[in-house]
């Protein structure tokens, strides 16, 4: 021990410029010795926050969910022009003539999101770097502008059937306030910029400001829309199509063609799989994603799902 503090020491004392007196020097050493010791807890501190963060990356695949650009410190770029009193109880809305923003995989559904005790009011598409982003539906460029602490560089659209559509965490924009486009016009080139831990496409859907679940519109999964027409409700808009096969008889469509939409059984604790069912379908239609049905039940993502296999749905 003594001499290895003595070389300790001597390494110490090589690293510490020369001083003239006993106290200087003892000075000098002290100093030295405190600042390689910060050092050390100072690098293991930040090995420690890499790997916290990078657990928590892989535990919960996604970042808080972004601020409500309408709401929440915009009101000078008016953003969020509607008043509350003007917008309806109901209201049918032509959805004919759109495009897919981007086919890639959804990744992360419209919802609350209890870890933050904030509402994801869009839906998250996989895409890669710089792939293009298109305009759902005809309309006009209402603003184009950079968010960072969550879309980063997004896009919002006006539409002519009273809807707006958001473009968030692009890497470009490709467009500017006023140009008018078509549906499947590109708009912006897909990224990672503001609030994103990879290349996604935060989506949303509006109507007079109120966030639709964008799946109650779109059927991500089969790139289509569910029907011709959605019909607006501040009762229903939150709620994603029911994807139930067993909706086999004409009261059950009829239902759907109006686009009175289902809360998915979310008080069901388990379910029965039925013939045409996927884990994509029972995951949206039970408002959860497939990959935290997948986690609850214990499948891995090349696991097939069988007819009359019960699923745990809490």
């Amino acid at each position: 021990m003594k001499k290895f503090n003595t070389i300790l020491c001597c390494a110490l004392l090589a690293v510490v410029p020369f001083a003239s007196t006993a106290q200087k020097k003892g000075a000098s050493h002290a100093a030295a010795h405190k600042q390689l010791l910060a050092n050390a807890a100072s690098s293991k501190d930040k090995i420690k926050l890499i790997e916290q963060n990078t657990f928590i990356d892989l535990l919960e695949n996604e970042l808080e969910p972004e601020l409500d650009i309408y709401t929440e410190g915009w009101n000078s770029k008016s953003v969020n022009p509607f008043n509350e009193k003007d917008v309806p109880e109901s209201q049918v809305i032509d959805v004919r003539g759109y495009r897919m923003p981007h086919n890639g995989p959804l990744t992360s559904p419209y919802g609350y999101r209890q870890r933050f005790k904030r509402m994801h009011k869009g839906v998250d598409i996989g895409i890669k770097m710089n792939d293009t982003i298109y305009a759902a539906f005809d309309g006009k460029v209402r603003l184009t502008a950079y968010e960072g602490k969550g879309y980063g560089n997004y896009v919002i659209l006006r539409h002519p059937n009273g809807l707006e559509t958001v473009y968030g965490h692009l890497n470009k924009h490709l467009v500017k306030p006023d140009d008018v486009v078509r549906a499947g016009d590109p708009i912006g080139l897909g990224g990672s910029t503001g609030r994103s831990t990879g290349p996604h496409l935060h989506f949303e859907t509006r109507f007079m400001g109120y966030a639709i679940n964008p799946s109650a519109i779109f059927d991500f999964a089969n790139h289509t829309t569910h029907t011709d027409e959605y019909t607006f409700s501040k009762t229903t808009y939150t709620k994603a199509r029911n994807f139930a096969p067993s909706r086999n008889n004409k009261r059950e469509l009829a239902a759907d063609d109006a686009n009175t939409y289902k809360s998915g059984n979310s008080q069901m604790a388990s379910y029965t799989v039925k013939k045409g069912d996927t884990i994509n379908k029972i995951a949206r239609a039970h408002g959860m994603s497939a990959t935290s049905l997948r986690k609850l039940n214990g499948l891995e993502t090349t696991d097939a799902i069988k007819i009359g296999q019960e699923l745990k749905l809490k």
